[in-house]
């Protein structure tokens, strides 16, 4: 019996991928790989839904993709980078990522991006510590003076509800199925506090799915209802959300019976279908076939959708 073809490994991928653009992105995408490859000499390479160049060392560092007028670098847990020369300008809303956009004519910064990669990889190999309880005092006899004059001090500087900054601190609360509680608002922000504050594997699935449908509809106006990220067209409506439950996260599209190939998912509305992502599923091709026909399409509250 003939043998199979081995398949590429990622780092073939990510030639090829480079290769695919012969002007400014391909040369912009070998040119970071080979500072990342070159500040980590044991970093790992991967390729990941589908046609994204991923950086590993011990988690994962970055994200390299390209689109039609800009390779962006997302670095995983950017937001706790330090970047005094300010080369991150885009995804700045978020509370764990940030990201890098490249454009035609910029050039890639070689110390301040090794810096920057360097930095990322020593956040990775930091060890996490759980804080210790405090010990706890040995409780003595007191008078009862001496137990009035406790009280008295305890109550002068006990915090006081709803203390400024501590809302700040706050995370959000996750509900059945893990779905974040995010307070509704329109805009990338909330979106993007929203996927940030995803479990587990589903994180990485909000965000993929943000981007594709991102990529898919330029201009595309976001929000948050009822916890749950919206996708729309200013005069149109909305076309699409997405839900987290359990096991998988839920994508909808208003008008999905329209979409061809229709999406598997129905009930009792005649024109919404939707899809279930369980971990390892997305088809982010097909996800940004479905959201530029579904952004051409009659959505749901036609009127002015941007607050």
């Amino acid at each position: 019996m003939p043998s199979k073809a081995t398949p590429p490994t990622p780092s073939e991928l990510i030639d090829a991928r480079i290769d695919e653009y012969p002007d400014w992105r391909g040369t912009t995408l070998a040119r970071i790989r080979e500072l990342i490859t070159k500040a980590l000499p044991d970093v790992v390479e991967e390729w990941k839904w589908r046609g994204v160049p991923v950086w590993y060392q011990d988690g994962m560092l970055c994200t390299g993709e390209v689109y039609k007028s800009v390779v962006k670098v997302t670095f995983a847990k950017g937001a706790s980078l330090d970047d005094p020369k300010g080369l991150f300008n885009s995804s700045l809303d978020g509370n764990v990522r940030r990201a890098i956009d490249f454009h035609q004519g910029d050039k890639v910064n070689a110390r301040d991006f090794t810096a920057l990669v360097r930095a990322a990889a020593a956040l990775n190999a930091t060890p996490k510590t759980k804080a210790k309880p405090s010990a706890k005092a040995t409780p003595t006899k007191a008078t009862p003076r001496a137990t009035a004059t406790k009280k008295t001090a305890a109550t002068k500087t006990a915090p006081t509800k709803g203390a400024p900054g501590a809302a700040a601190t706050k995370k959000p609360v996750l509900l059945t199925g893990g779905n974040p509680q995010i307070a509704k608002g329109h805009g990338d922000a909330p979106v993007q506090a929203y996927v940030d504050a995803l479990p587990g594997w589903k994180r990485d699935v909000g965000y993929r799915i943000d981007a594709a449908i991102t990529r898919a509809v330029p201009g595309v106006h976001k929000a948050v209802k009822w916890n749950s990220p919206f996708y729309g067209i200013d005069g149109q409506g909305w076309f699409a959300s997405f839900h987290s439950f359990t096991k998988y996260v839920k994508v909808t599209f208003f008008a999905g019976a329209s979409l061809r190939p229709v999406p598997a998912g129905g009930g009792t509305d005649k024109d919404a279908r939707w899809i279930d992502i369980h971990d390892g599923e997305l088809d982010e091709a097909q996800l940004a076939k479905w959201a530029k026909q579904a952004a051409r399409l009659p959505g749901w509250e036609t009127a002015d959708i941007t607050g």
